[in-house]
C-alpha cells in the first residue's frame, strides 16, 4: 500500500464526518424554519436532498488535499499549480451541481408541479456554486496546510529529539573511552613497576584482575546505566588490582544497603571516583590511608560518596580546576540527567576528601 493510498484511508473518517455534520447542519437549518413557517415540501426528500448535496466535496476531499501537497500554492513557480487548481475547482463546481441538479430532478423535494428539467436546474447552480466552490476548495487547502505543518514540525521535533539522543549516547561513548584508557594505562604502568621489582605474583595477579575488569567493563559497553550491585562489582574487581600494588598500604570499606544495590546509576561511576581517591589522596602517603564507599537514600535521590583520608585538596581547588576525571564524570552526569544531579568535591575536616553525588532514585524499596 503506497502512501497516498494510507493518507487517503487514514483521513476518510474525518472526511466523512466533518461532511456530514456540514451536511446535517444544512438540512436543519432550512427545512425546520421552513416547516415552522407552514410551508408544504416533501420534508424527507428535502433533508435527504440537502444532505446529498455535499457528498461530491466529500468525495472530492481527499483529491484536493492531494493536489495541494503536489502542487502547493506557497511553492516557487507557482502559476502552474494554481491553473492546476482552479481547473479542480471548476471540475468539482461542474459536478457538484450536476449532481445538485440530478438530485432535485429525481426527488423533486420541493413538490413543484412544474418541476424544470435538470438542464434548467444545472446552469443555475454552476453560476451560484462558483463563489462557493473556490470559497470550500481554499478552505480545505488552508486546513490541510496547517495540519501538515504541524505534522511537519511534530517530526522535525521527534527528530531533533532522537538526533540529541544518538548525539548523548556517543558523548557519553567517548567519555567512556577517555576513562577506560586511562584506567588501563595506570594498570600497566603498576604491572610494569611490579615485573621491574621482581615480585611477579603480584603481578601476574593483577593481570589477571585487570582481564577480568576489561572483560566486565565490555559486557557494560552498550548501557549507559547499569545497577548499583553491578558498579560495585566492577569497583572489587577494580580493587583487586590495586591491592597487588598497594598491598596492606590500602584499606577500603564500603557500606551500601542491600535495598539500594537495585538502584540504576551510569556504568564506571563509582571505580574514577575511587582511582582518584588513590591517585591523589592514598599513593601520596607513605603509610596509605584509608577510602569509605557509601551509599544512602534521601527521598528521591541516591547519594553516593567516595572519601579519602589523604591530603586536602588546595583552598583555590574550585578555581583552578578539579582534574579530567571529575570533569568527564560531570559531562557525563549532565548527558543522562541534565540539571537533576549533584555533584560536590569538599575537604574533610579531619583530613581527607569527599567527593558526593546526588542522582534521582530509580530503584525499589
Amino acid at each position: 500500500m503506497d502512501h497516498t493510498t494510507t493518507t487517503r484511508l487514514r483521513y476518510w473518517p474525518w472526511i466523512v464526518a466533518i461532511w456530514s455534520g456540514i451536511g446535517l447542519i444544512d438540512a436543519t437549518q432550512t427545512v425546520f424554519p421552513m416547516r415552522a413557517q407552514d410551508m408544504h415540501h416533501d420534508w424527507f426528500s428535502l433533508f435527504l436532498t440537502l444532505m446529498l448535496n455535499w457528498l461530491p466535496w466529500a468525495l472530492a476531499t481527499p483529491f484536493v488535499i492531494e493536489l495541494g501537497r503536489r502542487f502547493s500554492p506557497t511553492r516557487p513557480r507557482k502559476i502552474a499549480g494554481l491553473i492546476i487548481h482552479l481547473a479542480a475547482a471548476a471540475a468539482i463546481c461542474l459536478v457538484s451541481a450536476a449532481w445538485s441538479a440530478g438530485l432535485e430532478t429525481l426527488l423533486n423535494p420541493w413538490i413543484d408541479p412544474q418541476q424544470p428539467p435538470f438542464s434548467e436546474l444545472w446552469l443555475p447552480k454552476i453560476a451560484y456554486g462558483a463563489l462557493t466552490t473556490l470559497v470550500l476548495y481554499a478552505f480545505i487547502l488552508t486546513i490541510d496546510f496547517a495540519l501538515e505543518s504541524r505534522r511537519r514540525a511534530a517530526h522535525q521535533q521527534t527528530e531533533a529529539a532522537r538526533f540529541g539522543e544518538k548525539l548523548s549516547k556517543a558523548r557519553l561513548e567517548s567519555l567512556r573511552r577517555q576513562i577506560e584508557p586511562h584506567f588501563m594505562f595506570n594498570a600497566l604502568n603498576a604491572i610494569a613497576g611490579l615485573v621491574r621489582q621482581q615480585r611477579n605474583e603480584p603481578a601476574v595477579d593483577m593481570i589477571v584482575a585487570l582481564s577480568d575488569f576489561l572483560r566486565s567493563a565490555a559486557e557494560d559497553s552498550n548501557s549507559p546505566q547499569v545497577p548499583l550491585a553491578r558498579e560495585v562489582e566492577h569497583l572489587r574487581q577494580y580493587l583487586e588490582i590495586q591491592k597487588a600494588r598497594f598491598a596492606e598500604r590500602l584499606h577500603v570499606t564500603v557500606d551500601i544497603p542491600p535495598h539500594l544495590l537495585s538502584a540504576p546509576v551510569p556504568s564506571l561511576i563509582l571505580q574514577p571516583l575511587v582511582e582518584n581517591a588513590i591517585k591523589h589522596g592514598i599513593s601520596k602517603l607513605a603509610q596509605g590511608g584509608s577510602i569509605q564507599v557509601t551509599a544512602a537514600r534521601a527521598n528521591d535521590m541516591l547519594n553516593l560518596s567516595v572519601g579519602n583520608d589523604g591530603p586536602n585538596l588546595p583552598p583555590d581547588f574550585e578555581t583552578t580546576g578539579s582534574g579530567i576525571g571529575i570533569a568527564n564524570l560531570r559531562t557525563r552526569l549532565q548527558i543522562l540527567y541534565g540539571t537533576g544531579f549533584r555533584l560536590s568535591l569538599r575537604n574533610q575536616q579531619a583530613g581527607g576528601v569527599q567527593v558526593s553525588i546526588s542522582l534521582p532514585f530509580a530503584g525499589t524499596q
